[in-house]
């Protein structure tokens, strides 16, 4: 039962310390967010044709090939 006491009691502390660094964090505003939001869309989108692209080139050149 002593186990239990002082597991249960590590994780209060762990959660009131968890709080505490929380509560030092800097977060961003809904404008930062929504700004920074949407150039990681944007990246993601632009990425992702790249890697599109890629890959119909390379299907052509070896379709290419392979006839």
């Amino acid at each position: 039962m002593n186990k239990l006491a002082q597991s249960v009691g590590n994780l209060k502390t762990f959660i009131q310390e968890v709080k505490v660094e929380l509560l030092k964090c800097t977060w961003p505003t809904r404008k930062e967010l929504f700004g920074q939001s949407v150039v990681v869309v944007i990246s993601v989108i632009i990425l992702g044709a790249f890697v599109g692209l890629c890959d119909l080139v390379n299907m052509g050149f070896l379709k290419f090939v392979i006839r």
